[in-house]
C-alpha cells in the first residue's frame, strides 16, 4: 500500500479536515487546527504530504513521523498541527486496513469508558450558574469554563471577586459533587494568578488550567506553592521534548497534550506515558472537531492515567455547525452520565460525511482568534 494524495477541507466553525488517500482505496481522516493562519496550515499540509508521504507505506508511522518532524526548524503551531493531522490520518488508514480500532494497535483497552466534561464558556459570563445547571440536567457531572475575560498584568480586586462569585453561584446551584474546572487560558499573569488561585481554593475546583502562559512555565512552581488545587497545562506544547521541563519541575498535576498539535496520536500516548511515570494525571486538550475527538478517544482508551476528556459538542465557539453535523455514525459521541463509550469501529472509528463536508467547505472560512485590549489600550491575552 502506498500513499497517493491528500484532500483538504476548510469548514465552519473553525476546522480543517484532511483525507489521506492510498492506492488501495483505503483513506484516512485527519484534522488540523485553524486560527489566524488557516491558509498557511493548508499549504503546509500539501507541502509536507508531497515531500514526505506520497509514495510511502502508511503503516510505517513512526518512521514517517520522524521524517516529518526532524527538519532543521522544528515545533511551532503550524508545523505541529500539520504533522499531527497527517499522523492521525496514518493511524486511521492502518486501523482500517487491519480492521481494528487504533487503540488495539497501542496496547489495547485500559478502561471500558471515558469520562467527559462539557464547556459553558465564561469569557463574559452573566448566567454561568444556569448554564452549569443545564449541563447537569443533561447528565454531565463536570464542566469547564474560562475564568475571566481580558486582564492587565495586575488588575483590580473586583475582577477576582467576579470570578469567585461565578464559581460560588455554580456551587450553590449544582452542589459539591459537580466538578468545575477553571481555565485561566494564559490570560492571568503570575502576580495576579497567585492571588486568584488562592481565592478560588475554597470552592474546590477540579483543576486550574494554564494559570500562566506556557512560555512563563517557571511560574507554575510559584503558583503551586500557594494552592493545593491541581494545576494543568500542555495544550500549547509540541512533542515530548517540550515537556521535559514540566516533568522536571514537578509543579503540574495534570497534563493536557493536544493530539492535533503535539505530534499526533503516538506522540500524545508517549507524553501521557511519561506523565504516568511522574504520577501525573491526563486530561487531553480537544476542543475542536469530530476527527480530533475521535483520535483523542483512541488514546484515552489505552491510557490508564487519563481521568477525564475535554469535548466540544455545544461549545460556545461552534456557530452554525457542530461536531455531529459532519459525522454519519453520530452514536460515537453519545454521552450518558458524563461518560462516552470506547469507539469500536476500525481506525478512528468515525465515519465522516464527505458530501456534507464538501458543501460546508464551499462556504469558505474566515475565523481568527479574538484580539483583546485592556483598559489602557494595551494588548491582553485571549
Amino acid at each position: 500500500m502506498k500513499i497517493t494524495d491528500v484532500t483538504v477541507y476548510v469548514v465552519k466553525p473553525r476546522w480543517i479536515f484532511l483525507k489521506l488517500q492510498t492506492d488501495e482505496g483505503i483513506n484516512g481522516w485527519g484534522e488540523c487546527v485553524s486560527g489566524a493562519k488557516t491558509n498557511t496550515v493548508v499549504a503546509g499540509i500539501h507541502e509536507v504530504a508531497k515531500n514526505f508521504l506520497f509514495g510511502k507505506n502508511p503503516f510505517e508511522i513512526e518512521k514517517l513521523f520522524q521524517e516529518m518532524h526532524r527538519s532543521f526548524y522544528r515545533g511551532g503551531p503550524v508545523n505541529g498541527t500539520v504533522i499531527s493531522g497527517l499522523e492521525v490520518a496514518l493511524w486511521d488508514i492502518k486501523g482500517k486496513a487491519l480492521n481494528v480500532p487504533v487503540y488495539e494497535l497501542l496496547g489495547g483497552k485500559a478502561k471500558e469508558k471515558v469520562r467527559v466534561y462539557s464547556w459553558i464558556g465564561g469569557d463574559q459570563p452573566h448566567d454561568v450558574a444556569q448554564q452549569a445547571k443545564k449541563r447537569l440536567d443533561m447528565g454531565f457531572n463536570a464542566i469547564k469554563m474560562n475564568a475571566t475575560g481580558a486582564l492587565h498584568y495586575i488588575d483590580s480586586p473586583q475582577r477576582i471577586s467576579e470570578v469567585v462569585n461565578r464559581i460560588k453561584a455554580i456551587r450553590d446551584c449544582c452542589g459539591d459533587d459537580f466538578d468545575v474546572a477553571i481555565d485561566f487560558h494564559g490570560r492571568v499573569h503570575k502576580g495576579f494568578a497567585k492571588r486568584m488561585a488562592k481565592e478560588l481554593e475554597p470552592y474546590h475546583p477540579m483543576f486550574l488550567e494554564e494559570v500562566v502562559l506556557p512560555e512563563n512555565q517557571e511560574a507554575f512552581k510559584d503558583v503551586a506553592q500557594h494552592v493545593v488545587t491541581p494545576l494543568a497545562t500542555g495544550e500549547r506544547l509540541y512533542t515530548r521534548w517540550e515537556w521535559k521541563d514540566i516533568f522536571r519541575q514537578g509543579a503540574i498535576d495534570i497534563v493536557q497534550p493536544d493530539v492535533l498539535l503535539c505530534g499526533g496520536i503516538l506522540e500524545t500516548r508517549k507524553i501521557l506515558a511519561m506523565a504516568e511515570a511522574y504520577d501525573m494525571a491526563g486530561a487531553p486538550h480537544a476542543p475542536y472537531g469530530p476527527v480530533a475527538l475521535a483520535a483523542t478517544l483512541q488514546v484515552d482508551a489505552c491510557t490508564p492515567n487519563v481521568f477525564i476528556q475535554e469535548q466540544s459538542l455545544g461549545i460556545h465557539y461552534n456557530k452554525e455547525y457542530d461536531l455531529l453535523d459532519f459525522v454519519k455514525n453520530k452514536e460515537i459521541f453519545d454521552y450518558k452520565n458524563s461518560f462516552v463509550q470506547i469507539p469500536q469501529g476500525p481506525g478512528l472509528g468515525i465515519e465522516m460525511d464527505e458530501d456534507f463536508i464538501k458543501k460546508v467547505a464551499s462556504q469558505g472560512l474566515d475565523w481568527h482568534n479574538p484580539s483583546w485590549k485592556t483598559y489602557d489600550g494595551s494588548i491582553s491575552e485571549w
